[in-house]
């Protein structure tokens, strides 16, 4: 199996590892949804096996540093897949690499790594991956618990501390998980945004050399969209607050006030709609079809304000 020099010997077929991920990074706030992914990942028995959840929820709300702090709280090494569109099955377990003497040599995935030290891997954004890529995964996600490499021709047990999860956005650009494959991703777990008190200790901890007062304005403006039911994420806060302060600090002799510095990084990185968020709100509840009214038969050939639709409430008709 896995030994120091950062290769693996299965079935007679040498396997090099990849590294482990290393975050200094902390989950603030939120306790409750923490707790949830580390009882997924308990056995309470030895026949018991631990549960691979489905983390769901907004970009930028945190869930990759959620899986860190689990990783973290259970003191195993971490291991991260980003899943693309185009990932193959071969990504995901073993890639054949040229090497500098000719030779074949085998490079073990995240994954892969993971289910052979027994660490944990995260998926990370795993509905951007297509179904024959998820089809390879079945065998691992069930009480086989294995996955089998047809490039390196060997099968592939997992450790018994090797622990899994998965990330997915919730926005248009992804695929549709199949339902053999959901059934395996148990359960699922909601990462919401956070409250007012614990996105000024996100801010603060991600940009501690920031004013206190333009924090607060930030931290408004947040959790104003998130009670409007926007999508703008501590991730958004965290990206206009840096681009707002190196504006500040850009020239020292012409220094940009803060406020104007601040309504500048709105608008680049969060667009110009943001600086209406009630507007935006709107304007997004219309596109959902919030707003909208059952079209009839006749809507489909006449304005609304045509005299000759036959539903038009004319209030200028004489009664007889």
């Amino acid at each position: 199996m896995a030994n120091d020099s950062g290769y693996a010997d299965i079935h007679g077929v040498r396997l090099k590892l990849a590294q482990p991920y290393v975050s200094e990074g902390q989950w603030i706030g939120q306790s409750e949804i923490l707790m949830q992914l580390l009882a997924c990942w308990i056995t309470v028995d030895d026949a018991d096996l631990p549960l691979t959840p489905r983390l769901v929820g907004s970009p930028g709300v945190g869930k990759t540093q959620l899986a860190i702090a689990a990783a973290k709280a259970q003191q195993r090494p971490l291991y991260i897949y980003q899943c693309t569109a185009d990932t193959r099955p071969e990504d995901l377990l073993i890639t054949p690499v040229l090497s500098q003497g000719g030779e074949i040599a085998y490079h073990a995935s995240p994954l892969v790594t993971a289910m052979i030290c027994g660490g944990v891997c995260l998926l990370d954004e795993g509905n951007r991956m297509n179904e024959k890529s998820w089809a390879s995964l079945a065998p691992l996600l069930d009480g086989r618990r294995l996955v089998e490499s047809i490039v390196a021709g060997i099968t592939i047990p997992a450790h018994r501390d090797f622990r899994s999860a998965v990330t997915m956005n919730q926005d248009e650009s992804t695929f549709e998980i199949p339902d053999y494959i959901l059934s395996r991703l148990q359960p699922t777990l909601n990462v919401g945004f956070p409250n007012k008190q614990d996105e000024m200790a996100i801010l603060q901890y991600h940009l501690p050399f920031a004013e206190t007062e333009m924090l607060a304005m930030t931290v408004e403006f947040l959790q104003h969209s998130h009670e409007l039911k926007l999508d703008f994420s501590p991730r958004d806060g965290i990206n206009l607050m840096r681009y707002a302060l190196k504006r500040m600090t850009q020239d020292s002799d012409h220094p940009i006030s803060r406020d104007d510095a601040w309504q500048e990084a709105l608008e680049k990185c969060l667009g110009e709609d943001a600086v209406d968020l009630e507007q935006l709100a709107q304007r997004r509840r219309r596109t959902l079809g919030g707003d909208s009214v059952p079209l009839g038969l006749a809507d489909l050939f006449f304005d609304p304000d045509d005299p000759l639709h036959p539903d038009r409430d004319d209030d200028d008709d004489e009664d007889f």
